[in-house]
């Protein structure tokens, strides 16, 4: 059985978990980062045409003052964010299923201007096109101390899932030039693997910047 380490923060962490864990992968969790909301001040709804999330931890930690916004069209990158978004009471939730650039065109497309985006202090890159975008960040994401647990876990042929640059470079800090030749990457994108360095036994991103299409990679090394 191949080893899968998965990165990313909780509680996303355990759905890709889960996920590997059903495709017949050893998936072992350590996150480099943790979530944690930030003060905000939220804007008037009025003074937008819908609420845009590009993340569910959007929605964990925003806050009470998320309710403010029920009363418009929201949008989501994807169906774990739309999901969360009417778990959190939104009846009406439009869901995409790429990127955030890919929501942003529907949003226009579907005849709206004024978006307000509430996410994380770093955001991926992403096109808005015509739309008079307010990005608000209502939560950030703080670096855990380095765990020896995932040197340790970290045996050869084991498939490291890598979902953003920052965790890329973390990771390049944690795991050095000599113990990376019998290790494998799985990246969310193209900047991702960059960010992770060389010196690994192979590196890979698929075509959308999707979890499931990463673990379907990660498979395909298993296989």
């Amino acid at each position: 059985m191949r080893r899968v380490l998965i990165l990313r923060p909780e509680p996303a962490a355990g759905r890709t978990a889960a996920k590997a864990a059903a495709l017949g992968m050893d998936a072992r969790v350590h996150p480099l980062f943790a979530p944690q909301p930030i003060d905000w001040a939220p804007p008037v709804p009025e003074d937008f045409d819908v609420l845009l999330l590009t993340s569910a931890n959007g929605v964990a930690f925003a806050g009470p003052a998320l309710l403010h916004y029920r009363g418009l069209p929201a949008y989501a990158v994807g169906a774990t964010t739309a999901q969360a978004l009417a778990e959190a009471g939104f009846p009406t939730v439009i869901a995409g299923d790429s990127d955030g650039s890919a929501i942003a065109a529907r949003i226009a497309a579907d005849g709206h201007g004024r978006v307000l985006h509430l996410a994380g202090t770093t955001v991926a890159p992403m096109e808005t096109g015509p739309l008079d975008m307010t990005r608000i960040a209502v939560y950030g994401m703080t670096a855990l101390p380095p765990d020896p647990a995932l040197i340790a876990d970290a045996v050869p042929g084991s498939i490291l899932l890598v979902h953003s640059p920052r965790a890329a470079a973390r990771l390049a800090e944690q795991i050095r030039r000599e113990g990376r030749k019998s290790l494998h990457i799985v990246a969310i994108s193209a900047a991702t693997l960059a960010a992770c360095g060389n010196g690994w036994a192979s590196g890979q991103f698929p075509h959308s910047p999707r979890d499931d299409e990463m673990l379907a990679l990660a498979l395909r090394l298993c296989e």
